[in-house]
């Protein structure tokens, strides 16, 4: 019998050579090039590696700001858009770099030390720049007074060049210099807040100015809240611990944020037990003033003091030995000591006799306020602008700042008062109260004044009931 015939094999030999090289480039991609899964996962790895370690601690089933560039990665052919429709794949690793910023437009913070010619050559501009732009007009030059942490906001052309400037300079107010053709133009521009009526409420017992930080009140507000009450309440000497305030004043708010206060509406002070009350109102001739709740007016012929919260250092006296003289010498006036450059308010209206050196009082100035009435200042380090001789002033204007020239051993206001021509104690002195609410107003007052007042009882006996809990 003859041997069986071999059985040819069961794949020829070229497949075989085929199928090995295919085996072998398929591994060698497989090592090169990992499957779209493990790319993601890779991916997914590095950016949580330089991710914040609050990421680490994150709910572990919410789902990561990288999952959209990663939730499609294990079909590498096409990604869902937002509406639902396939498109052409971008490349993974683009697609989790965040853009660059537009190189055209840059942001500066001014910092301590910067001036406006430090912060255009941090963009690049030069000095020429700079003077085109802050000299084009008067306005413009509101961009030199910066302060630490302003923001400036600059928008340049392909070449370098300044085409827009703007900065906000608070909540309520931003500026901004554009380029034209016929140089740079400049806008402000004023954003109006809503106005709501909050109310507060102080005791001291330290001093006004920190019991009103404690209630929330700014300085400026706290201030005119002195300026309310100047005429009965001498905020240097008569303040005790125990006194107390209320306020009703106008907060301005943009988008449910506050962002400054307005006028006092109505206020409340209690001063050694006894309590005056004042509400603003405006006439229907357009004047503003304060009054009492019953229509009298709040304002006096004089201030019982020219200056605020300021240390009565020396009093009103016809014996007193002078300091620096070393001899007894009648002391014909009030010494107010407090910080050099601190602003004097004019006692009342007037003329201003004098304003300049006057002997032993160095800086001064001297007010004639109608044909019984005169004041003086003395020891001032300057006098404020347009108060000078044969000008008339408004009480409560600045006149001058608190300095030590002339007999002068230290920075404090010499304040004096004269009565047909005779020197009387300032703070003796009792003059006239203003007008009181005409007859054919007070209704209208009434009407405006009355809901002011029970808001401040209401508030108060609510916060009182709040704390007794």
């Amino acid at each position: 019998m003859t041997d069986k015939a071999k059985k040819p094999p069961l794949y020829p030999k070229n497949h075989l050579l085929a199928a090995s090289g295919v085996a072998a480039m398929l591994s060698l991609g497989l090592l090169i090039f990992p499957s779209s899964q493990v790319e993601a996962m890779r991916t997914s790895l590095s950016l949580d590696l330089g991710a914040s370690t609050q990421a680490n601690t994150e709910d572990q089933d919410a789902t990561p700001a990288i999952a959209v560039t990663t939730s499609n990665a294990a079909s590498p052919f096409a990604q869902i858009d937002g509406s639902g429709t396939e498109k052409p794949a971008t490349n993974l690793a683009n697609a989790t770099v965040t853009p660059a910023s537009d190189p055209s437009r840059k942001s500066i913070t001014v910092s301590n030390g910067d001036t406006l010619s430090t912060v255009f050559s941090k963009v690049g501009l030069t000095s020429n720049d700079l003077h085109e732009a802050v000299n084009s007009s008067k306005d413009a030059k509101s961009f030199s007074k910066l302060n630490v942490g302003q923001v400036l906001e600059f928008d340049l052309s392909a070449s370098g060049q300044l085409k827009r400037l703007q900065s906000k300079l608070s909540d309520l107010e931003s500026i901004s210099l554009d380029k034209t053709v016929q140089g740079y133009a400049f806008k402000r521009e004023l954003i109006k807040p809503d106005l709501r009526a909050t109310y507060t409420r102080g005791v001291i017992n330290s001093s006004l100015s920190q019991s009103a930080q404690r209630a929330g009140l700014s300085h400026s507000l706290t201030m005119d809240m002195a300026s309310v009450f100047g005429y009965d309440i001498d905020f240097s000497e008569d303040i005790r611990e125990g006194d107390e305030f209320e306020l009703v004043y106008e907060q301005k708010v943009i988008k449910d944020k506050a962002v400054g206060t307005g006028n006092i509406l109505s206020a409340r002070f209690t001063n050694r037990g006894k309590t005056f009350t004042a509400v603003r109102y405006t006439n229907k001739q357009g004047s503003t003033s304060y009054y009492t709740a019953e229509g009298n007016s709040m304002r006096k012929a004089f201030i019982r003091s020219p200056v605020d919260f300021a240390r009565i250092s020396s009093g009103f006296s016809m014996g007193r030995r002078h300091p620096i003289l070393n001899k007894i010498r009648a002391h014909k006036g009030i010494d107010y000591a407090a910080a050099r450059g601190t602003p004097i308010k004019a006692a009342g209206d007037g003329r201003v006799m004098l304003a300049g050196r006057h002997g032993g009082y160095g800086n001064a100035v001297i007010i004639q306020h109608g044909n019984s009435y005169k004041t003086l200042y003395g020891h001032m380090q300057g006098f404020a602008k347009n108060v000078r001789t044969g000008s008339s002033v408004k009480q409560g204007q600045v006149i001058g700042y608190i300095g030590t020239t002339g007999l002068s051993t230290g920075p404090h206001l010499h304040y004096e008062f004269q009565v047909n021509g005779r020197h009387v104690n300032p703070l003796s002195i009792k003059t006239a109260m203003a007008d009181p609410i005409a007859k054919a107003e007070k209704q209208r007052f009434l009407q405006q004044s009355q809901p002011l007042v029970a808001r401040m009882d209401q508030e108060k006996s609510s916060m009182l009931a709040l704390n007794k809990r």
